[in-house]
């Protein structure tokens, strides 16, 4: 089997605007949970999100363009050229054909849905704009891409809930590696503030008042957020041969079903797709340095994974370092894992651990390192980044260093 290395990064997210604005947030342990703006917060029972901040879309779209795309495909693009410029390859017709497109999104076109709508039933309009479905579906984003840089290779898109975009990337990986493409560019995507969804994520009663302080004895649930983060993955030694940056080598995946609750999770299933995404890796629990947390900041959630985590790692885990960066970009759902795989490959390549921000108080329940408030400069070897899913779905990814 092929090893694949990511060398390619673009991210948007509620911390940075590009992948530089991001790491940079990321070193500096800098949230961006900030109050709504996109809803009037005065009609919801929690009033902060993690929304991308000052985004322009005639920025980096003609209006042709937006009258077509929906925010979270607009977010997608915009996190695709970004991964691609980045990445230096030759993009030549024979490899565009050879490369895959494959993005997570959760939900699709929320804000063209709300609008369509509050115009069916509040306006009692007779019909909708025609270009709805197309910038509702969820593949919008996979399909602008393919269409604006020409990708001819295998493009889909995953919807997992949560997990969409580490089984999006998990996927890609497995297609680069077994040769059945030689690049990918894959990742996820997700804009989900509006007031229908922000309603029925409020009926939810997981959403904290103020802030996101996962793993913390004081913890009230998560904090939503929006963005995209794109990667480029490729054989690593066509990589190395044309003297690529590599940011670290994506070596393994894992997946699982918890087949247990709609909403509630388990252990056991976290646990066997860390088992999963170690052997795939061919990792030993002692290898890993570094844990990206899925890490909502939810009571059941955080002790949860704690509890997978030291099922796993047995006294390993003792050793980790354990960060939840949705304390700083929110929980951005179908994006979280590729936003979170950014981060990941990053660290990494930077040797830091990004930090568990908002943190006050140790939960017994959650007995792990989990890298209060700062980052910590620290060279690991190996990390994985979680992701686990309304519906018992867990994907969960494993990282090299690259030296």
């Amino acid at each position: 089997m092929r090893r694949v290395a990511v060398t390619g990064l673009g991210v948007i997210s509620a911390i940075g605007g590009d992948t530089r604005q991001f790491l940079d947030s990321l070193q500096a342990g800098r949230s961006g949970i900030r109050p709504l703006q996109a809803v009037d917060s005065a009609l919801l029972r929690f009033k902060n999100g993690a929304e991308v901040a000052g985004f322009d879309p005639l920025a980096s779209f003609d209006p042709k363009q937006t009258d077509l795309l929906d925010r979270f495909a607009q977010f997608a693009a915009v996190a695709a050229r970004e991964a691609v410029r980045d990445s230096g390859l030759e993009w030549t017709a024979a490899a565009k054909e050879r490369t895959a497109v494959v993005t997570g999104c959760c939900v699709g076109g929320q804000a063209t849905e709300d609008a369509a709508f509050v115009d069916l039933y509040r306006h009692n309009k007779p019909r909708v704009n025609p270009m709805s479905i197309p910038r509702i579906m969820a593949n919008a984003g996979a399909s602008f891409v393919s269409m604006d840089m020409g990708f001819t290779g295998p493009v889909f898109t995953v919807s997992t809930a949560c997990a969409s975009a580490n089984h999006a990337i998990g996927q890609a990986f497995l297609m680069v590696r077994s040769g059945m493409v030689d690049a990918a560019l894959t990742g996820g995507s997700e804009a989900i503030f509006s007031y229908g969804f922000l309603k029925a994520w409020e009926a939810m009663r997981v959403v904290s008042p103020d802030t996101c302080r996962p793993f913390s004895r004081d913890r009230q649930g998560l904090i939503l957020g929006e963005g995209g983060a794109m990667l480029v993955l490729e054989e690593m030694d066509e990589a190395r041969a044309r003297g690529a940056r590599i940011y670290a080598e994506l070596a393994g995946f894992g997946m699982s079903a918890d087949a247990h609750h709609i909403t509630q999770p388990t252990w056991e299933g976290p646990a066997a797709a860390m088992r999963a995404a170690l052997e795939s890796a061919s990792l030993a629990p002692a290898d890993v340095g570094y844990i990206n947390a899925h890490g909502t900041g939810t009571l059941a959630n955080d002790a949860t994974e704690t509890k997978a985590i030291r099922a796993v790692f047995g006294e390993s885990a003792d050793r980790l370092v354990v960060s939840s960066t949705k304390s700083m970009h929110g929980h951005a759902l179908g994006a979280a894992g590729a936003i979170e795989a950014a981060a990941c490959a990053l660290s990494l390549h930077h040797g830091f651990v990004p930090p568990t921000a908002n943190y006050t108080a140790p939960d017994p329940a959650c007995d792990l390192d989990v890298a209060p408030n700062e980052a910590r400069q620290l060279r690991v070897g190996a990390a994985l980044s979680n992701a686990f899913a309304f519906g018992g779905l867990n994907a969960v990814l494993a990282f090299r260093a690259v030296r």
